[in-house]
């Protein structure tokens, strides 16, 4: 289990997080948030839950579900996926390894849902064209990015989103938009500067040097920090694939 680290900013692992801290518990409680508001929008039928880490969301949404669903969790990490089949593998819901820009499903999926991915891959738009591939019509895609800048800060961030931005990179896809959640994080600059929450450990290093070399991301940091404050935002829209 050496791969699931509960120091870093990469994976959420709910029996190991610290209980204090902006980056611990309360950045579960987003996370179990935003699966909870998913639930809300899943079709009866097939399932898939897309990087789903080691399995909680998953199984909050096999648990919430108001309909019947047969809940597949996918995840590259292996590590990730053996511990979902052991903590969260029963009642109607299984894991398998794969990676998100790959997976591939002949028979298609009722819902999809995948929090928290798109700003990770390098061709966020071919992720969302898959899975708009793999969505049955009339089924229903959840996904969620951060909504203010987050590459400055998270090293295995690629790329940063505004609300427009995300909502334009889907628009090509012909889906119709059911409704959106929106989150609010406050940001505690003196856990960052000394690094002193366990999860940020792998925050990125020298940003100094990262702000000197990428100047756009400094107008980017100061443009959200007067527009909401330090504090990050999130955003996650539940979508709807045409019957026809």
């Amino acid at each position: 289990m050496a791969a699931l680290r509960s120091d870093s900013l990469e994976r959420i692992v709910p029996d190991q997080l610290d209980e204090s801290g902006a980056t611990g518990r309360e950045t579960l409680e987003l996370h179990v948030e935003r699966y909870a508001w998913a639930a809300r929008f899943l079709r009866p039928g097939r399932l898939l839950d897309l990087a789903c880490g080691v399995g909680y969301g998953t199984r909050l949404l096999a648990d919430r579900a108001s309909v019947a669903v047969h809940a597949l969790g996918v995840d590259r990490s292996g590590d990730a996926v053996r511990y979902a089949q052991r903590r969260y593998g029963s009642g109607g819901a299984r894991f398998e390894v794969g990676d998100a820009m790959t997976f591939d499903d002949p028979e298609g999926f009722d819902s999809i849902v995948s929090l928290e991915t798109v700003e990770h891959l390098k061709e966020p738009e071919a992720f969302l064209a898959r899975m708009v591939r793999l969505l049955r019509p009339g089924g229903v895609l959840v996904a969620s990015v951060p909504s203010t800048p987050s590459v400055d800060l998270n090293p295995h961030h690629c790329h940063d989103f505004t609300e427009a931005s995300f909502r334009r990179m889907v628009a090509p896809h012909g889906l119709k938009e059911l409704d959106c959640l929106r989150q609010g994080q406050p940001v505690r600059l003196a856990a960052i500067l000394t690094r002193s929450e366990s999860r940020l450990s792998d925050l990125r290093p020298k940003l100094w040097r990262y702000y000197l070399t990428h100047p756009r991301a400094v107008l980017r940091r100061i443009g959200a920090t007067l527009r909401y404050g330090f504090s990050n935002r999130y955003l996650t829209i539940a979508w709807e694939k045409p019957a026809v």
